[in-house]
């Protein structure tokens, strides 16, 4: 994973003419994760965090994040080391085994069977019953795409510009969703005075605020911007996916759902739960890579109505094991005229380049 990981961004950031720094150049006393690009050390930290349930300060001094003055720090570099170990021998490098493997959300991981509570006996989960015919990957997604409003109408849509607002931890800010074919979308959120964006522009993925330089997401983030910003995914699906396959069936909540998996070369699975009545998308599930492991955002969609002879959700949840945010939409227009430049990174101000 790790080594896959650097060959992948050395040959991004080649092509684009950038060049690659690693985390050790970047920041200091870097000792078990050498070698990895700088932009994925935090994630890491991100994903080692939330395997834990722990915060920065429990392996880092404020301030002082290089020095070696805690005992925990000391320990989660034997335990990366020891992970990456059993991977590369026991799994032939593919990462099987992560700190979120033993720990679970907890700090001391259980080593020890829970006992018994109870004299009911223990009842084993029910399975649902073996469909006669399962479903092929084309089957589910021809009824995806006629659930949508059919091939057709899909074409005839371009673009969409949509209103709303976004919901963290129950407080709303008004946001602009704005999206064209093929593959560019922005969003804007208004709070606090300040407008914050986020963009995939057709390449590359971006972020920003007002006031603020805009940055470039990183290549694992891009990639899950990208899929996102897809405007006809029920007709370029076969496309996308180099693979689509078929899973058992499953249930969200009381709803029954068909499953897919789809591959690409060089990048994870990404699985996509359809309903099995209505054919319509409701969640995807993408994962974003790390040195350690796979990052999962659930995005799960709402809310269908028509617009201009297509089913567009109008609400949607996009979670994350560290956090989660709802989009609900109260306006769409398709077929808007938007010009390409709305989508474009916004070019640093002179002060702001580096001579």
């Amino acid at each position: 994973m790790k080594k896959f990981i650097i060959a992948a961004l050395a040959l991004t950031l080649h092509l684009s003419g950038q060049e690659v720094k690693t985390a050790e150049q970047v920041f200091k006393n870097i000792t078990e994760l050498k070698g990895i690009p700088a932009d994925q050390l935090m994630p890491t930290m991100q994903f080692i965090s939330t395997s834990l349930g722990v915060q920065c300060d429990t392996c880092h001094v404020a301030g002082k994040f290089e020095a070696d003055d805690k005992r925990p720090k000391k320990t989660a570099r034997e335990m990366i080391a020891m992970t990456m170990a059993i991977n590369k021998n026991a799994f032939h490098g593919q990462t099987q085994v992560t700190c979120y493997s033993c720990h679970r959300g907890s700090e001391r991981p259980v080593a020890i069977p829970p006992v018994l509570e109870t004299d009911a006996p223990v009842k084993p989960e029910p399975r649902s019953a073996a469909p006669g015919t399962p479903p092929t990957a084309d089957s589910i997604i021809e009824k995806y795409v006629t659930a949508v409003g059919g091939a057709d109408a899909i074409k005839k849509v371009t673009s969409r510009v949509a209103s709303g607002a976004i919901i963290v931890s129950g407080k709303e800010s008004p946001i602009d969703v704005i999206t064209k074919a093929p593959n560019k979308r922005i969003t804007i959120s208004h709070s606090s005075g300040a407008d914050s964006y986020t963009a995939f522009d057709g390449t590359i993925g971006w972020m920003g605020s007002a006031g603020r330089p805009a940055r470039e997401m990183a290549p694992a983030d891009a990639a899950g911007s990208a899929l996102d910003a897809e405007f006809y995914l029920p007709l370029r699906m076969k496309e996308i996916f180099t693979q689509l396959r078929p899973g058992r069936p499953d249930k969200i909540g009381d709803v029954p759902v068909l499953t897919l998996t789809g591959t690409r070369q060089g990048l994870p699975p990404v699985r996509f739960f359809f309903d099995a009545n209505s054919g319509l998308l409701l969640r995807m599930v993408r994962y974003t890579e790390n040195p350690l492991g796979r990052m999962p955002v659930q995005i799960d969609y709402a809310d269908y109505r028509d617009v201009d002879g297509v089913k567009t959700p109008f609400r949607w949840t996009l979670s994350r094991p560290n956090g989660r945010f709802t989009i609900q939409l109260t306006d769409v227009k398709a077929n808007v005229a938007v010009d390409d430049s709305k989508f474009a990174k916004p070019a640093a101000a002179a002060s702001e380049q580096r001579p």
